[in-house]
């Protein structure tokens, strides 16, 4: 690229004159690898020294010159940061954490800064020019720099609260969790097959004032469980009694509950572990290994508790003796029906308060963290640290991670020792 001279403005006229011109050799082939990067870098290198040059030029002709080509270059330079707008604003909407994504819609901010900029300053030197082209290219700017804030004014602040079967169930309630604690707008798709549900948990746990019109384009899901874990670490005691409030609500036990979950576990007096069971397509990896699962059972009798098989199906080789089986339950009608949401997280807090439940243990994954978040002490098994949920372990009181590392066995131990005592 070509210094910027410091000679007349005829010099600095031809040295931006060659810059932007090669700037437009380079159109047409921006999608190949870094040449969008140097395309702006001469754009901006081009406008600089056509500035300096108009600042400089004593005639007439030069002058007209020099400002058609700042209103072409003030043109492309717009319609440049329009694209790149848009580019960075789909990268920053599903940035892995909230300070990612508040860094790019920042830069984003600044890219729909230099799209206006560029559109005033085309439109000043056109109306100097008077000539049809010259206008045109100002309304070209005009019209990316207004496309380029639209971008921005058209931010989706929401969390979408899944509503689809195939979707994970528990990841509702952490959204509802971040909602009460942190205020996050939430949005539900309509015509889904849980929307009702959905709706009337959220209206149930006082958060229809949050509830927002669905659009495309929303929040990344994964910054939530970092916004449920500052808000406990500022106060945990008072964020788990805010959440269990607003997610059990203050009614009774209901007796039909009651009355299920006495059928299926009996008068096993023993204390008890949930043991969860996962199976599914999506992060097949994370499905249950049910050699381990029966490792973990065998560890819960030897301290003389009752595992409790929750979740997915168990593979029929495993042996449960000793065992409760629960697995499925969540589709029977009780917990299917308009008050589902709640119901299932009231199945947890039954097991507690007449059935001896004292922890549970699983691979990861959301359906645990309903009962986690409102106390229930937590053992989560992970092949390696994991980046969302282990923002909870020392903040959420009771959550754990297990990594299967070598002894992590003798920790299980450890942890359900520690609950029975």
């Amino acid at each position: 690229m070509t210094a910027a001279p410091d000679g007349d403005a005829a010099a600095l006229a031809a040295a931006a004159e060659e810059v932007l011109s090669s700037a437009s050799e380079l159109d047409g082939r921006l999608h190949l690898s870094g040449l969008r990067d140097e395309y702006r870098s001469r754009i901006e290198c081009g406008i600089a020294l056509a500035t300096k040059a108009l600042q400089r030029a004593g005639d007439e002709h030069g002058r007209t010159r020099i400002r058609q080509r700042l209103v072409a270059a003030h043109a492309a330079r717009a319609e440049d940061a329009r694209y790149g707008a848009g580019q960075l604003s789909r990268s920053a909407q599903r940035a892995p954490t909230r300070e990612d994504c508040e860094d790019g819609w920042a830069k984003v901010r600044s890219i729909v800064q230099n799209a206006r900029a560029s559109a005033t300053e085309a439109r000043r030197h056109a109306e100097i020019l008077a000539d049809h082209r010259s206008r045109n290219l100002a309304a070209r700017a005009e019209r990316a720099a207004v496309f380029a804030q639209r971008i921005l004014e058209q931010r989706n602040p929401a969390y979408t609260f899944f509503t689809d079967p195939g979707f994970s169930f528990g990841e509702g309630w952490y959204l509802a969790a971040a909602s009460l604690l942190a205020g996050v707008l939430i949005q539900i798709r309509a015509g889904t097959a849980q929307e009702m549900q959905a709706r009337r948990f959220l209206d149930a746990a006082g958060l229809s004032g949050r509830l927002v019109p669905y659009r495309s384009r929303p929040a990344n899901p994964k910054h939530l469980t970092d916004i449920i874990a500052r808000s406990f670490r500022a106060d945990p005691g008072a964020a788990q009694r805010l959440l269990r409030a607003a997610m059990l609500g203050s009614d009774a036990r209901p007796s039909a509950l009651v009355d299920w979950v006495a059928r299926r576990v009996g008068h096993d007096s023993r204390s008890k572990v949930l043991l969860w069971v996962r199976i599914g397509d999506h992060d097949a990896h994370r499905n249950t290994d049910f050699e381990e699962l029966q490792q973990i059972a065998r560890l819960v009798r030897s301290a003389g508790l009752a595992p409790v098989y929750f979740g997915d199906a168990i593979e029929s080789w495993v042996d449960i003796d000793g065992g409760i089986d629960l697995t499925l339950c969540w589709k029977e009608p009780i917990f299917q029906g308009a008050g589902m949401r709640r119901a299932q997280l009231r199945l947890f807090e039954e097991l507690r308060h007449s059935h001896g439940l004292i922890g549970q243990i699983g691979v990861t994954t959301a359906g645990m963290d309903g009962p986690a978040l409102l106390g229930l002490p937590t053992a989560y098994l992970t092949a390696q640290p994991n980046v969302r949920l282990g923002k909870w372990v020392g903040a959420v009181p009771g959550y754990q991670e297990v990594v299967r590392e070598s002894g992590y066995m003798h920790t299980l131990a450890a942890i359900v020792d520690y609950w029975s005592s």
